[in-house]
């Protein structure tokens, strides 16, 4: 019997985002190299919003949110890995479209 596809639905207040690749070395604005391997205290990581949940108010699907690496579970599916955390978690949200004017003025 062959493996059936199943839908994949976020609960409550659960947001399911794919972390931005090439998370490795990067070079500081000084022209530093710092490797992969660095230990970075409290860095945050960009990933896309995939799926939320039905109480989900702030977060759409196709977002970049900023969240913290140990404020979620890691999940894998079809050979990609996810994460799964609550909107509570998310620090910041990038949109194309704003609907408040309390942004930072900040643009990615």
């Amino acid at each position: 019997m062959s493996d059936p596809r199943l839908e994949i639905q976020m609960l409550h207040d659960r947001v399911l985002v794919s972390p931005a690749p090439g998370e490795g070395e990067r070079r500081s604005t000084g022209g530093i190299v710092i490797p992969a391997t660095a230990s970075v205290s409290k860095r945050l990581a960009w990933g896309e919003v995939h799926g939320t949940g039905n109480h989900v108010r702030t977060v759409r699907v196709g977002d970049r949110v900023l969240y913290g690496p140990d404020e979620h579970a890691e999940v894998e599916i079809d050979g990609r890995t996810f994460v799964v955390m609550r909107e509570r978690d998310v620090h910041a949200v990038a949109t194309a479209t704003t609907e408040s004017t309390s942004g930072t003025g900040l643009y990615l």
